[in-house]
């Protein structure tokens, strides 16, 4: 793998487990953990944050899945519209767990294969998000990672594959009304994915052409596609290093409207002299994050809700993991702004862009002011710092963890750093779960 490859892997791995830890801190997680118990007692497999407990594989899969995605805080590829570490990293660290001795390049290895997968299935998509890809999608990539840590042979990770066509769902409606479904949706593919090499390794054999098929994933869950310039691409195009940081615990779609509008706070504009704001952005921008926010909105609708998380980051100048608790959610200051925040589409055609965006805003005294921006701060061609990579960790640990553990963070920060040299990569879930070795 280049250089810019594994750099990527040791970035995304860090930043997804830090923000897995942060999911334990979500008031639904409880809620989750509380149903997953009921699916199994006891096994190998770490749950990750305060309050953490071992589990089965599948189940652990399930619940960390579901904590990396609940907050909107992971990263995500923008052109495949697929976050892949949220399934992926919950089915492969779950799989270190139970096999152990799994290494750290073996485990970095699996991880930019099964990115591969999963962002190329969303790469060839031409139309649309009818089905929720970082699911459906993300499923075949994590199915193909647990395969390749498992050593599973050709034969057994194809029927591996045809279980995880099986098992492949998730809908745009979860998005579109902003339930906790969302996350579940991730949770389930993740612990399927362990299921779908379980089955395979039992010797049940399952549909060979589970991709390109009649009825097969892109047949059935996308309506226009072109997989050959991925296939093509395979082994000289790494995607780990397409993928984007997610600054702000939001709706990606969300955060170019919140970097602007901290710029409009930046440049001194105050929230009582707007008459009006209007973010003119492409369509999946006014698809995703345009929806009215409404009294008595839940943490989920809001976190793919402009209206508030731009009212908020203009009134009180950030996003953070503590603005939606239910007083959060309730304050009328931002309700007020967020009533006056329209977003547009711009007309653009390609369905799966996300720049560039533009905030106008229109002030009592009939004076405007622009900004805008050509790239999300976060991807590749605007990346967050070392030290704001950092900072976030940090904040995700101490959320997660419910107070900040520096022996946690900086064994976990290392181990990642060294992790081609690292002996049991299942060491990392460890430390995640607040087990100090």
């Amino acid at each position: 793998m280049p250089e810019a490859a594994q750099g990527a892997v040791k970035t995304f791995l860090l930043d997804s487990l830090g923000v897995g830890i942060a999911g334990a801190g979500a008031p639904l997680t409880a809620n989750v953990r509380q149903a997953a118990l009921a699916w199994a007692g006891a096994g190998d497999a770490n749950v990750w944050g305060q309050g953490s407990y071992r589990t089965s594989a599948a189940n652990a899969a399930f619940i960390n899945g579901f904590q990396i995605h609940c907050q909107e805080f992971d990263c995500v590829h923008e052109p495949a519209v697929v976050h892949p570490m949220a399934t992926i990293l919950a089915a492969l660290m779950a799989t270190c767990d139970r096999e152990r001795g799994v290494t750290g390049t073996e485990l970095g290895a699996a991880i930019a294969a099964a990115v591969d997968v999963a962002t190329g299935l969303g790469v060839a998509a031409q139309t649309p998000l009818k089905f929720f890809r970082p699911a459906t999608a993300g499923i075949f990539g994590a199915t193909l990672g647990v395969a390749r840590l498992r050593g599973l042979s050709e034969s057994e990770a194809r029927n591996a594959l045809g279980y995880a066509l099986s098992f492949a769902a998730g809908t745009m409606q979860a998005h579109t009304e902003g339930k906790p479904a969302l996350p579940v949706q991730i949770a389930n593919a993740a612990r399927s994915a362990v299921m779908a090499c379980d089955l395979a390794a039992a010797g049940m054999e399952a549909a060979q052409d589970s991709l390109e098929g009649p009825f097969g994933y892109l047949a059935l869950f996308e309506d226009g596609f072109d997989v050959a310039p991925v296939v093509a691409s395979l082994g000289t195009v790494f995607r780990i290093a397409e993928v984007s940081h997610k600054p702000f615990p939001t709706g990606r779609a969300a955060q170019g409207g919140i970097v602007l509008a901290k710029q409009a706070k930046a440049a001194g504009i105050r929230p009582e002299e707007i008459s009006s704001i209007t973010l003119t952005a492409p369509p999946i921008i006014k698809r995703l994050v345009g929806r009215p926010a409404q009294a008595g909105m839940t943490a989920s609708y809001a976190r793919l809700c402009y209206q508030y998380s731009g009212a908020l980051t203009l009134i009180d100048g950030h996003v953070g993991l503590k603005d939606f608790t239910p007083e959060a959610l309730a304050r009328a200051d931002v309700a007020a702004l967020g009533a006056k925040i329209a977003v547009i589409d711009d007309g653009q055609t390609n369905p799966a862009a996300f720049t560039p965006q533009v905030l106008r805003v229109e002030l009592t005294s009939g004076a405007a002011r622009e900004f805008s921006i050509e790239s999300l701060l976060g991807a590749p061609a605007n990346p967050l710092s070392a030290a704001q990579n950092e900072a976030k960790f940090r904040e995700c640990c101490a959320f997660g963890f419910g107070r900040g553990r520096e022996d946690i963070e900086a064994a976990m920060s290392a181990a990642v750093a060294d992790l081609e040299n690292l002996e049991d990569a299942g060491r990392l879930s460890r430390l995640a779960s607040g087990i100090m070795e």
